[in-house]
């Protein structure tokens, strides 16, 4: 026999759903869209899309878990909607920045040079996000890259979506992403490694 508790009794008052979940929700949402008023205003849609809809809630999956769900469809919405340009910016492609990374006075090196060498992370990936300290630096590393160029990643790397999913829904070429993902992945490594790493030794 199953127990009713806080987290699986049905209810459909949004103000309840707001007391119990409200804080993940805006948190679920700000690390995707990393600006405060826009996570609040995709919070609200979800919580009157879900009153809309409640009929459709069958207890199959926990009652935060099927909020989270229509907040991630509210989520791609915003991301197709925002996003119409095919091609990629001369902002959002340039990786001449990182270009020091690679080379030692002036020479390519064609692999990282040893001052820009990071450390080895020997931390669990899941582990630090349950830090509220590395998400924070996180969502700010994520915020210094042009905002398509973050949603990529946080789709592939923390949604993960596939590729094909995340061309359709920011309007990118299979080849605009795997350059969008490189950019992405070295502005991490190198974020991350100065504010979370270094640090943490």
């Amino acid at each position: 026999m199953q127990v009713q508790t806080a987290e699986n009794k049905k209810t459909f008052d949004a103000t309840v759903w707001v007391e119990r979940h409200g804080d993940y929700l805006f948190a679920f949402a700000l690390s995707r869209v990393r600006d405060e008023f826009l996570a609040e205003d995709l919070v609200q849609e979800t919580l009157l899309a879900a009153m809309q809809t409640r009929q459709n809630f069958q207890e199959k999956s926990s009652e935060k878990t099927w909020l989270c769900g229509i907040l991630k469809h509210k989520i791609i919405d915003h991301f197709r909607k925002s996003c119409r340009e095919t091609e990629l910016t001369d902002e959002e492609a340039d990786m001449s920045s990182y270009d020091y990374l690679f080379r030692d006075e002036g020479v390519w090196k064609g692999h990282w040079t040893t001052q820009a060498r990071p450390i080895v992370w020997n931390e669990n990936p899941e582990k630090c996000l349950e830090h509220t300290e590395f998400r924070g630096i996180l969502s700010h590393c994520l915020g210094e890259l042009p905002e398509r160029v973050a949603n990529c990643f946080t789709m592939r790397e923390i949604d993960g979506f596939d590729s094909a999913e995340i061309c359709m829904i920011l309007g990118i070429s299979p080849n605009n992403f795997w350059v969008m993902m490189h950019r992405a992945r070295l502005h991490l490594r190198r974020c991350i490694d100065f504010n979370w790493f270094r640090k943490t030794k």
